[in-house]
């Protein structure tokens, strides 16, 4: 057991070393031609051992057909390089969904659920040197080099404080002697995690945008007293107003991670800039309109060995910066990932406390698990009331489990109950930015009492 892990944190290492500072290219050329030698190999060795590429072996890339997460489910068996059936691995997700606990693997896989912004369930598997690389990968390309010495044996570790939905082995592998890593379910709420926020007093301090928002809000108002060197946002857009209100009370401009299930897709750099992951990855750029300045990406990992994730549109609408980066990468930088907005809904706390958020991914988690035959959704909060618009074979059927599972958040965020009202899905008028999650009104502020 202390051999593996001496082996797995070699592993680690070595990704950080390679990432940070061997994949630094002088020029677009270099970096181009760095892909094609990854991708032919790939394409090589890696693709034909899934059953769905086995007989496109030696097929140019750009004649490889697309998938997106439904395909990729409908033929996930079919897109895995080590024989995995997708119940089996369904099973995994689900019970740790259920338990919170997300310690179990599939052999030595884990398996992470995820339902995206385009609310379909999705399932994908990683394997344990996969799970090394990314971690190397992700310090090499997020840490600030003030904070490279907690690295060295002789200096105090790096602290680590992560806030999301559901925990991974995939993040735990972090974890080490020289970083203690401290993982806050936001099922439980963001109050619960302050106590143990400052008896850890975090270096590093990782959360979705509205997360670090409220974590602001909290400092603001005497309730949290932590001073963290690196803040970095995750999972959601990071908004001017809000990234002004973290680097009001914390006195530091968030990163931010485009991180994924799909993969480790940006970065930012120390200009606060946002790049493509593109020394692991092959973006082609889907243009959306005349100016090139807007894209869908389209993906190929070529860093990934388990789950074959091949020319995979994503949902994500990108827009370029108009110009390169001042601190000289050649990597591609987005100036916004302008199709991942959401919005975080309100109610009053049971406790006759002011209005408690319930953050984005929170609601489209409890919904998706509910009810897997929804094809569209949609919730838009008026005051007390949530109008549900549902698309579906039989939205009827759906509905007692969508009112328990929606039941069970307000129960556990601790919340006076929404009134819920259902009607049919409406599609968005043409060119309209889709929003699944729209607040109209707050409720009202509950009246403070002497």
């Amino acid at each position: 057991m202390a051999l593996e892990r001496l082996r797995s944190l070699a592993r680690m290492a070595a990704s950080f070393v390679h990432s940070r500072w061997c994949l630094r290219f002088r020029s677009r050329a270099q970096l181009e031609a760095w892909q094609r030698r990854q991708l032919q190999r790939f394409l090589r060795e890696v693709l034909p051992r899934a059953p769905r590429f086995h007989d496109l072996a030696g097929t140019p890339l750009q004649q490889l057909p697309h998938m997106d997460k439904p395909l990729l489910m409908a033929q996930f068996a079919a897109c895995i390089t080590r024989g995995i059936e997708l119940q089996p691995a369904l099973d995994v997700a689900l019970r740790a969904e259920q338990s919170r606990d997300f310690a179990p693997l599939l052999g030595e896989f884990t398996v992470g659920l995820s339902s995206g912004t385009s609310g379909h369930r999705g399932v994908f598997l990683v394997s344990a040197e996969e799970r090394e690389r990314w971690a190397g990968t992700l310090l090499a390309h997020t840490l600030p080099h003030t904070l490279l010495r907690h690295l060295l044996p002789w200096q105090a570790p790096l602290r680590i404080a992560f806030f999301l939905r559901a925990n991974s082995r995939l993040y735990t592998t972090l974890a080490s002697r020289r970083i203690d890593f401290a993982f806050h379910d936001l099922l439980l709420g963001v109050d619960a995690a302050l106590p143990t926020l400052e008896r850890q007093q975090p270096d590093v301090l990782v959360a979705p945008a509205t997360v670090l928002r409220g974590l602001a809000e909290a400092k603001l108002a005497g309730r949290l007293r932590i001073a963290p060197r690196h803040l970095v946002s995750v999972a959601e857009v990071l908004e001017p107003a809000d990234a002004d209100l973290i680097e009001q009370a914390f006195g530091r401009r968030p990163a931010q991670i485009y991180q994924a299930s799909e993969g480790f897709l940006g970065y930012s750099c120390e200009q606060g800039n946002l790049h493509l992951n593109e020394s692991h990855l092959h973006i082609e750029a889907e243009w959306l309109d005349a100016e090139q300045r807007r894209f869908q990406p389209v993906i190929t990992d070529f860093s990934r060995t388990t789950q074959t994730i091949v020319r995979y549109r994503l949902n994500d609408v990108l827009r370029l910066a108009p110009q390169p980066c001042p601190c000289g990468r050649v990597e591609r930088t987005i100036e916004a990932i302008e199709g991942r907005a959401d919005e975080v809904l309100w109610l009053p706390a049971l406790d006759g406390g002011e209005l408690r958020p319930l953050y984005p991914d929170l609601v489209r988690r409890a919904l998706t698990t509910a009810a897997a035959e929804i094809r569209e959704w949609s919730i838009r909060q008026q005051g007390m009331t949530w109008q549900l618009g549902l698309l579906a074979d039989d939205p009827e059927r759906q509905r007692p489990a969508i009112e328990q599972a929606l039941g069970s958040l307000f129960e556990q965020q601790r919340v006076r109950p929404a009134q819920l009202q259902f009607g049919p899905w409406q599609a968005p008028e043409t060119g309209a930015k889709r929003r699944r999650l729209l607040l109209e009104q707050r409720p009202q502020e509950p009246a403070c009492t002497s």
